[in-house]
């Protein structure tokens, strides 16, 4: 093929394939379409890996979008699964069992951008009426709330991003050393005494009183944007807009090689534009992670900054540290000392046989009040159903770590 003649018909297929990737979620354009395509006639096809990356560099604008790109590129140029894919929807005959493999990010939503419609075009069939009992069966919600985001599609995503926004908000409120007037509180105020009979030229001394201030303690989120953390991320980050339009002094931190912080990003009132905007300040979304490095960052600037009066820590990744854990562990305590309450939300939890076997998670969990997952709606509810109680026995990190030792032993 090419640069001037391509072979076959190159420019529809890349129009076909802008099309799927608009289905699945993506920002593609007439414009952008016809760059895509001036920009592989202009360099021309040596090899697949050339034409992935013309058209990766034209068609995917935002970090996040890498993943779909990547799987339907994967899907819609590569013949012989795109023939099996076609066959397994079409043929009513069960095909040969074959050892199921993990689910691809982002598949789900490709797949059913790419197959709509050829469902509607197969030929009708008859289908025998069926009386079904669904009384002890599961809703489309419930079945929503349980899937995990990383295989869901497009219109579920969207589901969830509005299921997200209804979540009931924790009610953690702390007590703090100031205090308000209540004239039904238990202590005496002199101050207001001493405001009021001023008033009376001294005649009249009448008692006040006060109570303990209650506010809200500050939510401080680390999340990890690294490539096999960025779809988790960023649907956690639709969970945090909707705590930082109902409560204050919630702070947004994102890293990957580098820390950046989201917070003033996160505090527009549209959620798709909060997110776009927390896209175009990150650069270096769905690359490597270091994060003894960013903790280290995160300690040295920004921890006196954002984690008094009692911070909860939320801290979002895999723990995979790439870098050696001896400074991941001493920052991990730091960050520990400096606030109330640290939750680790590992989305690696959602597999049953999961161990705390890397030297990362080893190295981090020791200073981490609690452990949760994050892949789903359910761990969503949870996490605020937790932050409004004390530490949880079922979420203590010690529980992988004693499981490590005793089977090490």
């Amino acid at each position: 093929m090419t640069g001037s003649q391509p072979e076959g018909r190159i420019a529809d297929n890349i129009v076909y394939f802008a099309r799927a990737l608009r289905k699945a979620g993506m920002r593609v354009g007439p414009a952008s379409v016809k760059d895509a395509i001036e920009a592989v006639l202009t360099a021309g096809i040596g090899s697949r890996d050339d034409f992935y990356w013309t058209l990766h560099a034209v068609l995917v604008t935002r970090h996040e979008d890498h993943a779909t790109f990547d799987e339907a590129f994967r899907l819609f140029w590569k013949s012989r699964e795109l023939v099996e894919k076609l066959l397994a929807m079409f043929s009513p005959v069960a095909l040969e069992n074959r050892e199921r493999q993990k689910p691809r990010a982002a598949e789900s939503r490709v797949s059913d951008a790419m197959f709509e419609g050829h469902q509607n075009a197969a030929p009708p069939r008859e289908i025998p009426d069926i009386e079904i009992d669904a009384r002890f069966t599961v809703s489309g919600n419930e079945m929503l709330r349980g899937k995990d985001f990383a295989q869901m599609s497009a219109a579920e995503l969207t589901d969830a991003r509005r299921a997200i926004s209804e979540l009931r908000l924790p009610f953690d409120m702390v007590t703090t050393r100031r205090f308000k007037a209540d004239a039904s509180g238990r202590r005496i105020d002199p101050r207001a005494m001493m405001r009021a009979s001023a008033r009376t030229g001294g005649a009249l001394i009448l008692p006040k009183f006060r109570s303990p201030r209650e506010i809200y303690p500050p939510l401080v989120v680390l999340a990890d944007i690294s490539g096999s953390m960025s779809q988790y991320t960023r649907i956690f980050l639709h969970f945090l807009h909707a705590l930082t339009e109902k409560r204050r002094r919630v702070h947004a931190f994102v890293f990957g090689t580098r820390l950046t912080n989201l917070t003033r990003q996160m505090r527009h009132r549209d959620p798709d534009q909060a997110l776009a905007d927390a896209s175009a300040a990150v650069k270096d979304w769905s690359g490597g992670t270091r994060i003894g490095e960013t903790l280290a960052e995160f300690n040295r600037l920004w921890s006196r900054r954002v984690l008094g009066q009692g911070a909860v820590v939320l801290l979002i990744t895999d723990g995979l540290e790439r870098d050696h854990v001896d400074g991941l562990a001493r920052e991990m305590e730091r960050l520990h000392k400096s606030c109330r309450r640290l939750i680790w939300l590992n989305p690696l939890l959602r597999f049953d046989g999961f161990e705390a076997r890397a030297r990362g998670v080893r190295a981090m969990l020791p200073n981490v009040d609690e452990f949760r997952p994050v892949h789903n709606l359910n761990a969503l509810a949870d996490l605020c159903v937790s932050l409004g109680r004390s530490r949880m026995h079922e979420n203590d990190p010690r529980r992988w770590l004693d499981a490590v030792t005793a089977r090490a032993a």
